[in-house]
């Protein structure tokens, strides 16, 4: 049989999709890049805007038309947020964000007995699912370490879909590296609120360092950190792990005080500012990325300009912009909005802010040597990152999943 999976969303996503895969796969089950042929077609889903619930939706729509007949499968934050909306589609097997891992056995179960499965709870008090990845179908290897989140940022519903902070267990993260490591380079831990990991007394930095231990690891990277997150002992590592890559993606959300309050952050600008100047004393060439979210409610025109000013002065390597989504159930849900026409300039504005600053970052860099992890092949060139995650093409063809010197021009 064949089965095609469509994800949507983050790197967690991303991760649980890779596992479903490799289960899969074991019981026997041949995949396909087209939906048409597909006897069984798994769509993992997201809720993070209202843009993400609406290309899920028509996704599923669209699978059911161009194939109607298939067993579809589908899963994930927007089920479980809008798990009534779903449940008027024709799906075999509907999901929230818990049992992922038990994909293989309801299809199995589906396939002999042909009755429908739903199950979408609103439980926060959860315990990690467990799920261990022999290979990623990706140059850079993700590993899910942590689940969940406990911050209730006011504009956020993720908590409520993936419920409360989890962690993986330590010897396993170990253990699934080891096992990555022979495949791959570089390791990217991910989670939803990642920096939160504590397993038993241990923490991020102790699974850094383990994992660090690996010979055939050359570059760990993180997917995320918040920044409250970034302690002594994580700036310690800093300074004296080389396999840590040079690049940090730390969400701001607001560069204006009284924004931040009102997104219920737990840190101010000054606080945010000076770890920014603690990190880079340490690394000063390092690449750090972020997330802003414009036209929050309440957000006014003098908000902005300090967003956009602050922006600015944090000399971020790349912004990630998002126009701000109404998620029912959350405090924000309960302010005063934004006008769509204000929240379509003010992102353009920052978009525009983001392309002069990655350019002026990567200029930094020219006439350097980078250390680029080659990620595809194609056409006479190699294509891939540094370990400042610059994307860096090289003119010929070189052995993928290999880290190469290049002389940045």
């Amino acid at each position: 049989m064949l089965v095609y999976i469509e994800t949507f969303g983050c790197k967690v996503n991303a991760y649980e999709s890779n596992y479903i895969k490799q289960s899969l796969e074991a019981s026997g089950f041949l995949f396909t890049t087209e939906i048409k042929d597909a006897d069984v077609v798994v769509v993992n889903t997201c809720t993070v805007t209202n843009t993400a619930d609406s290309k899920c939706k028509k996704f599923v729509r669209r699978v059911r038309r161009e194939n109607p007949h298939c067993v579809l499968i589908v899963a994930g934050c927007s089920t479980q947020n809008n798990a009534s909306d779903y449940e008027k589609m024709d799906i075999d097997i509907l999901l929230g964000n818990r049992y992922k891992s038990k994909i293989p056995e309801l299809l199995d179960n589906y396939l002999k007995t042909k009755e429908k499965y739903s199950f979408v709870d609103n439980n926060r008090n959860l315990t990690f699912e467990n799920m261990e990845i022999n290979d990623f179908n990706h140059t850079r290897a993700f590993i899910k370490i942590q689940d969940g989140c406990d911050n209730f940022c006011s504009y956020c519903i993720i908590p409520f879909m993936r419920g409360k902070c989890r962690s993986k267990n330590f010897e396993e993260v170990i253990e699934e590296a080891q096992k990555l490591s022979s495949n791959h380079q570089e390791i990217v831990l991910t989670g939803i609120h990642t920096g939160s990991y504590n397993d038993n007394g241990k923490d991020l930095v102790d699974v850094i360092e383990a994992i660090s231990a690996l010979p055939n690891i050359k570059r760990i990277r993180l997917s995320s950190v918040e920044i409250t997150e970034l302690n002594e002992k994580f700036m310690d590592m800093l300074k004296h792990n080389a396999k840590f890559c040079s690049h940090l993606h730390i969400p701001l959300q607001a560069g204006s005080d009284h924004v931040l309050k009102l997104m219920n952050r737990k840190y101010d600008l000054d606080y945010y500012f000076k770890k920014i100047s603690e990190i880079r004393k340490i690394r000063p060439d390092i690449a750090i990325s972020t997330d802003i979210i414009v036209g929050f409610p309440e957000e006014t025109d003098k908000d902005f300009r300090d967003t956009y000013e602050n922006a600015q002065k944090l000399k971020f390597s790349k912004i990630h912009v998002f126009p701000y989504s109404k998620r029912s159930g959350t405090k924000a849900s309960l302010m005063k909005e934004v006008s769509s026409i204000e929240k379509t300039s003010r992102a353009h504005k920052l978009l525009e802010l983001s392309d002069i600053l990655e350019k002026k970052y990567n200029d930094t860099f020219k006439g350097k040597y980078l250390d680029v992890l080659v990620e595809e092949v194609k056409d006479g060139k190699s294509i891939g990152h540094s370990g400042n995650y610059i994307r860096v093409e090289i003119p010929e063809e070189l052995e993928k999943n290999t880290i190469y010197k290049y002389l940045y021009k």
